[in-house]
C-alpha cells in the first residue's frame, strides 16, 4: 500500500496525509460520458494490474437499452482489459470515507486499445498530430446550470433558489451578484476542485437563469478532457450538498440560451514549441488557416459527436448565443468559429459547436480531427464574416437524423477517428433516436390531437 502511496499525484497524496485509503473507484467513461466501473477496497486495488469489464458497455445508450454494435463475435459480451493510468488518480472529497478515483484504458485480450473507448479514440487523434511534429493544445469552457430539483421528467426544469431565496434570474452575464447568489455552491465546487488538484481559470454568471461557466486552463487534450469528465462529476456532487441539481444539457430550459463546451485550439511545433499558427512576423501561417478551413469543411460531418442528443439541436437558435452557422471571423461571438483577441504567440482557433451535453473525450477529439484533416489537406477557408453572424444563413443540422446521416458518409473523418468507432457509435445513436421518436410530446398532443 505504501508504494502506491508513494507513486500518486501531489494531489492526491496531500488529501490522503494523515488518513488511511478506503476505497479506489476504477473508472472509465463510456460513449455517452457516463463513468462506468466499479469500486474496490484500496487493499485490492493495491494488488491488481487490472480489472475486467465487458465490451457491452460501449454499446449501450444513454437510456440504458442497448445498440447492436457488437463485431463478427457476436453480442457476448466478450471482457475488456482494463488498465489504470496512475496519473488520473484524484480524490473524490465528497465520499463519506477516504476514496481515490482512478481513470483507466481500455484494451481487448491481446493488448490492442479498444477503438471505441473515448479516451482511446482521443489518443489515436493526438497521435496523428504527433505524428507530423505537432503538439495539439486545448482549452475548454464548461458551461451549466444549477436547477432546482427535479424529480418528475413531466415537469419543466426551474432555476434554484438562490441565497436570497429567490429564483436564479436571467439576463444577468457577468453579473457577481449572480455569482453571490450560488455562493454555497461555488465554494464546494472550488474546494472539490482543489483537493483533485485542478486549477480554474475562472467563474463567470452566463445569460441563462443559474447558467454558470467554469474556464479551464490550456493544456494537453487528454489531460484536459479527464478534468472535464471529472469536473462534470464534481459539479453534480456540490450541487447536490445544497439541494439542488446540475445539469449539462445543452438546452435544459425553454427560451433560456443553452450550455455550451467552447474549445479552444493552438498547435506547437514539437521541436521549437513554437505555435504554428504564428509566422516569423508574427503574422498568420498558412497552418492557422487551413485548421479554419478544416473546421468549415468537416464540422458538419462531426456535429453528431459535439451535439449528441437529441436535446442538443435546441441549442443552435439564431441570437441565443449559440452559432447557427460555420462563418468564421476575429472577436465575434456570433459566428460557429472565433479567433480570440490574444497576443501572438496566444493565438488560438476557438470552436463554438459543441454542446456541453458531448462526451469531451470524443467532442475534443472531433474537433481536432477537423482542424487536423484542414491542414492535411490544406483547405482555405472562406472569407472572414463581418458583422452579426445571426444575420446569415444556417447551416448545421437541426435534428440528430440529419447529423446522423453527415456522420456517416464522412470517410476521411472516420480514418482519423477510427472507422470501428464510427461504426459503433453510429449504431449505437441511431438505436437512442430510433427510441426517441417513439416518444410523443406534450407540444403534439396539444396541437395535433383534435386539429389534424
Amino acid at each position: 500500500m505504501s508504494d502506491l502511496i508513494k507513486d500518486l499525484p501531489e494531489a492526491a497524496q496531500t488529501y490522503l496525509t494523515g488518513h488511511r485509503l478506503d476505497e479506489v473507484e476504477c473508472i472509465i467513461a463510456d460513449l455517452p460520458g457516463i463513468a462506468r466501473g466499479k469500486a474496490v477496497p484500496a487493499s485490492k486495488f493495491a494488488r491488481q494490474d487490472y480489472f475486467h469489464l465487458p465490451d457491452s458497455i460501449f454499446f449501450q445508450t444513454i437510456t440504458g437499452g442497448w445498440g447492436e454494435a457488437a463485431d463478427d463475435d457476436g453480442f457476448i459480451e466478450k471482457d475488456m482489459l482494463l488498465r489504470p493510468d496512475m496519473s488520473t488518480a484524484s480524490a473524490a472529497p465528497w465520499t463519506g470515507d477516504w476514496t481515490l478515483q482512478v481513470i483507466h484504458d481500455a484494451y481487448d485480450r491481446h493488448g490492442d486499445p479498444i477503438p471505441y473507448s473515448p479516451r482511446n479514440v482521443l489518443k489515436r487523434v493526438v497521435d496523428l498530430y504527433h505524428q507530423q511534429g505537432w503538439e495539439p493544445v486545448v482549452a475548454p469552457e464548461m458551461e451549466f446550470f444549477l436547477i432546482a430539483r427535479n424529480l418528475d421528467p413531466a415537469q419543466d426544469i426551474k432555476p434554484m433558489t438562490g441565497r436570497s431565496g429567490r429564483p436564479a434570474a436571467a439576463r444577468q452575464a457577468y453579473s457577481m451578484t449572480a455569482v453571490d447568489e450560488f455562493g454555497p455552491v461555488i465554494d464546494d465546487i472550488y474546494d472539490f476542485a482543489e483537493a483533485q488538484g485542478f486549477e480554474i481559470d475562472g467563474i463567470t454568471q452566463e445569460g441563462g437563469a443559474g447558467q454558470l461557466e467554469i474556464n479551464l486552463l490550456h493544456g494537453d487534450p487528454v489531460k484536459l478532457a479527464d478534468e472535464v469528465f471529472y469536473f462534470k462529476r464534481l459539479i453534480r456532487e456540490a450541487a447536490l450538498r445544497h439541494d439542488c441539481f446540475a445539469t449539462f444539457m445543452a438546452k435544459p430550459i425553454a427560451d433560456e440560451p443553452g450550455s455550451a463546451m467552447h474549445i479552444h485550439h493552438s498547435v506547437l511545433d514539437m521541436e521549437t514549441g513554437q505555435n504554428i499558427f504564428v509566422g516569423p512576423q508574427e503574422g498568420e501561417t498558412d497552418a492557422f488557416f487551413h485548421f479554419i478551413g478544416g473546421l468549415q469543411k468537416h464540422l458538419p460531418e462531426a456535429i453528431a459527436v459535439l451535439a449528441p442528443n437529441v436535446n442538443s439541436y435546441r441549442r443552435y437558435v439564431r441570437d441565443h448565443a449559440a452559432p447557427i452557422n460555420l462563418e468564421w471571423a476575429r472577436d465575434n461571438r456570433t459566428t460557429g468559429i472565433r479567433v480570440p483577441l490574444s497576443s501572438p504567440q496566444a493565438r488560438r482557433v476557438e470552436n463554438r459547436i459543441a454542446g456541453m451535453d458531448c462526451n469531451p473525450y470524443l467532442g475534443i477529439a472531433a474537433s481536432l480531427a477537423c482542424g487536423y484533416l484542414g491542414m492535411m489537406e490544406k483547405l482555405r477557408p472562406s472569407a472572414q464574416y463581418r458583422g452579426d453572424a445571426y444575420q446569415g444563413e444556417g447551416d448545421i443540422p437541426r435534428v440528430q437524423g440529419q447529423a446522423l446521416d453527415r456522420f456517416e458518409n464522412a470517410a476521411a473523418l472516420h480514418e482519423v477517428l477510427g472507422p470501428e468507432f464510427a461504426r459503433v457509435f453510429s449504431i449505437v445513436k441511431r438505436a437512442e433516436y430510433d427510441e426517441f421518436l417513439q416518444v410523443i410530446s406534450p407540444w403534439e398532443r396539444e396541437h395535433l390531437l383534435l386539429n389534424v
